[in-house]
């Protein structure tokens, strides 16, 4: 499973999220080798501290859950995530303004964040595919591609639901080869899991990542 381990990103992103518990998390990503562990931004430098010397990645989440702050304020939390080590950032879309069909404020968006993380860490953009129309996910990961990310991913795990096959197939047909796409929220066993890969994921965000290379089920997920 040591394949499939470095496809997930092995997260703790709830807001009761204790010390203990990133470092139990970081040691697990360590045992596993999972590709990231994902945390917020006020555990990054404790977990690049852990993880330092290993092949796992520190990722944070930037504008989080609910992608409403200014572009301004992302690209900040950005290069203060990064400056403490973060190696990847998962930023959240300013969802209202891509429904109000304003692309240039979300193109700007996710621009301010790329541009800050550029040669420095990986760009994901979370589009929160529960919430968007078939059309404004569409629209969402071409304006991802277009402001140049690295990755776009389906949710944050606080929304309305997660994860599904047909949005990770929409969105791979959308961005091409060339893209990541990061499967989150919900995803709690191998099968699961294997689907998402198969539909177009490179990426797997779960906080049940022991559970998945196990080939058990995980009772809960963020």
């Amino acid at each position: 499973m040591t394949d499939l381990a470095r496809m997930i990103d092995h997260t703790a992103l709830k807001a009761d999220t204790t010390k203990t518990a990133v470092e139990t998390l970081c040691m697990e990503a360590k045992q596993f080798n999972f590709a990231s562990v994902c945390v917020n931004p006020t555990w990054v430098e404790l977990a690049a501290e852990l993880l330092k010397g290993t092949e796992v990645k520190v990722c944070t989440v930037i504008g989080f859950p609910l992608g409403a702050n200014t572009p301004e304020t992302k690209a900040f939390e950005t290069k203060d995530a990064i400056d403490k080590g973060a190696e990847e950032v998962d930023m959240v879309i300013n969802i209202g303004a891509l429904k109000d069909k304003n692309d240039a404020f979300v193109e700007r968006d996710i621009h301010a964040v790329v541009e800050a993380a550029k040669g420095k860490a990986l760009t994901k953009v979370i589009i929160e595919t529960s919430l968007l129309t078939e059309e404004e996910k569409i629209r969402a990961c071409e304006i991802a591609v277009k402001a140049g990310a690295d990755f776009v991913k389906t949710s944050t795990g606080f929304s309305t639901g997660g994860a599904t096959t047909a949005d990770i197939s929409l969105m791979r047909k959308i961005v091409g080869p060339e893209i990541g796409v990061k499967a989150s929220g919900g995803v709690r066993d191998l099968e699961g899991a294997k689907s998402l890969i198969e539909a177009g994921a490179t990426r797997i965000g779960a906080s049940s990542g022991i559970a998945i290379v196990k080939g058990e089920t995980a009772k809960t997920d963020y």
